[in-house]
């Protein structure tokens, strides 16, 4: 069976945004042409990944030079995007594989995302034929790994601007998880933390903080999801990181 292609060439809005409160957060690659709306699901490395690549993809293009082509080094104006996701959010599949590239002849970074897909029989043999291979040694260049077609695929061309609008935003949004406790480092929640560098303080929550250190550990409120996040949960967790 062909795969099938979600194809967007020039689309009106392509976001990450979130669904969920900080530690129970569902991550979505969003995109909308028109009036059609597609969402994918995300985790939340593969979002942070995803926005640190295009950086590096659009830094590497105005290091090299030579093209009239202007790329912005910061996100345009213009293009600055702080609006949730757009409702329903109703991912199409999640995500087990992200590609990323350039096309010259269009000036466009291109996204693709791939489903994550379950092997059948004779696949999953062949993955475990191989694995024990290499785990005994009769094989020490046996490839662990098998081709697989995936069923469907989102591709998305975007200029260079939206390009770096995206992943600046998109970089906000990882950010914008549970606070780090000042005294320990992990992640807190908004119910309370029992720290472990200072047992003797018990269960801290944002009142007790609030007489220790005088910044407040949860900006905009804990339960918003920031200006990215709203809506009805619709997919898979959180990393249960900030």
């Amino acid at each position: 069976m062909p795969t099938i292609v979600h194809g967007f060439d020039w689309p009106d809005r392509i976001v990450v945004g979130t669904v969920g409160r900080p530690g129970q957060r569902e991550f979505y690659l969003q995109v909308r042409d028109g009036a059609r709306l597609l969402s994918v699901g995300l985790e939340k490395q593969q979002s942070a990944a995803l926005a640190e690549k295009i950086d590096e993809i659009l830094d590497e293009l105005i290091a090299r030079g030579g093209s009239a082509l202007t790329i912005p080094t910061v996100t345009p104006v213009e293009l600055v995007d702080n609006e949730p996701l757009e409702q329903p959010v109703e991912p199409e599949f999640r995500t087990g594989a992200l590609s990323l590239g350039w096309d010259p002849t269009t000036a466009q970074v291109v996204i693709e995302a791939f489903p994550i897909v379950e092997l059948d029989d004779d696949e999953s043999e062949a993955f475990s034929a191989a694995l024990e291979a290499v785990e005994n040694g009769d094989d020490d260049e046996a490839a662990v790994e098998i081709e697989v077609e995936a069923p469907e695929l989102l591709r998305v061309r975007i200029p260079v601007g939206t390009a770096r609008a995206f992943a600046k935003r998109t970089l906000e949004v990882v950010g914008q998880g549970r606070p780090l406790c000042p005294l320990c480092g992990t992640p807190m929640d908004q119910e309370g933390h029992v720290c472990p560098a200072a047992p003797g303080l018990g269960e801290i929550g944002p009142d007790d903080l609030d007489g220790l250190f005088p910044d407040d550990p949860f900006p905009g409120g804990p339960s918003d999801g920031g200006p990215f996040g709203g809506g009805p949960s619709a997919g898979g967790p959180d990393d249960g990181r900030p």
